[in-house]
């Protein structure tokens, strides 16, 4: 029998296998570390989720499982994950500016009462205060994957409201930096530390952008230092190279990603229960993007798709053809790893995990 993904068992009868390597768990088995709970405001792909799928309220959802992990999607690629004592944001953008779309999104339809200004790439855009200071209420550390304006413009009001430690790159580090920041909160990474914070340690993984524009995405800048606030998209959306977090919290073991890419020799020897995974359109552009992810890092129990929303739109519009389009991705998860459970989260509603049983 053909080698399959690290750790996989050998001898058994297996449900598939990429480029003639056994490469999923055994029928019938479960996948890696299956979280014990999931709770408050979910839609579990097996059900008719498409049509039961609801736009959330301003109002955040309480927090009624102190202690446990819980995670809540903000949007575009944004999250909390907190235990009750200890808050981490990912990537946390609330302001939804009528900004540039991606390339090769269909176009922007503005719904009636939408009367927002829109931006161009030259434009200085201003985070909407008000909403970031409606749902942020503290955080302790703000991770952030890569510098696009969709990932990092609310970052800086969000750090000098908080305090938080903001873990990214260089080129994220110059865009706080523009915005007065403090030195001490910023901790800048390249990809390959892992580090201890006492309730929680985080690895850092070198990763890569999503494939925009049908491959021709590409972009080796970083944001220079010495710039001066306000900044224009522009200035805040060099790449500046891109990472993906582990985070390793009460027992549970997170992958988070920021789009929708990744460097699957970076991901060997990863056993994650919960994975964050980049959900978009531009992940048809990589060769079998879903059941390499899910082989190399075992089947992870929880998958809960990520930056896949239509973040020009505001929270209020209907979401429904951006849900309509992630169904490919639902269809790959369960195709891939049928035991690994694909939830699809409302924005702002809690996910509570239990850890994970060994």
């Amino acid at each position: 029998m053909n080698g399959g993904c690290p750790g996989e068992p050998q001898g058994q009868i297996l449900a598939r296998s990429v480029d003639g390597q056994n490469c999923t768990h055994p029928k019938g088995a479960r996948p890696n570390v299956l979280p014990g709970s999931i709770r408050l405001g979910l839609l579990v792909a097996a059900v008719p989720w498409i049509a039961l799928w609801a736009q959330t309220g301003d109002r955040a959802s309480t927090n009624q499982t102190a202690g446990r992990v819980t995670l809540m999607y903000l949007g575009a690629a944004g999250w909390q994950i907190t235990d009750g004592a200890t808050v981490i944001l990912v990537d946390p953008y609330i302001s939804r500016v009528l900004g540039p779309r991606p390339p090769g999104a269909p176009p922007f339809v503005r719904a009636p009462g939408d009367t927002r200004r829109e931006y161009g790439m030259d434009d200085a855009a201003e985070p909407d205060v008000a909403a970031i200071d409606a749902r942020i209420k503290r955080a302790d550390f703000v991770l952030v994957t890569h510098t696009h304006y969709d990932h990092v413009l609310d970052v800086p009001h969000i750090a000098l409201k908080t305090h938080a430690k903001v873990i990214g790159t260089e080129s994220t580090q110059n865009v706080l930096r523009a915005y007065q920041v403090p030195e001490e909160q910023l901790l800048t990474v390249r990809g390959g530390e892992d580090y201890e914070f006492g309730s929680f340690s985080l690895k850092v993984i070198p990763s890569l952008h999503s494939p925009l524009d049908h491959k021709h995405y590409f972009s080796s800048q970083t944001a220079p230092r010495n710039l001066k606030a306000p900044l224009t998209l522009r200035q805040m959306h060099p790449e500046g190279g891109t990472l993906a977090y582990l985070i390793r919290f009460r027992g549970n073991q997170i992958l988070v990603f920021g789009g929708m890419n990744y460097i699957e020799r970076e991901l060997k020897g990863l056993h994650p229960n919960v994975v964050l995974v980049g959900a978009g359109a531009s992940r048809t552009e990589i060769y079998d993007y879903t059941g390499r992810l899910l082989c190399v890092l075992h089947f992870p129990g929880l998958v809960l798709p990520t930056h896949w929303d239509d973040f020009t739109a505001p929270y209020e519009a209907s979401q429904q053809p951006a849900i309509e389009r992630l169904q490919s991705f639902v269809h790959e998860i369960n195709a891939a790893s049928p035991a690994t459970r694909v939830v699809i989260p409302k924005f702002f509603q809690e996910i509570a995990l239990e850890p994970p049983q060994r």
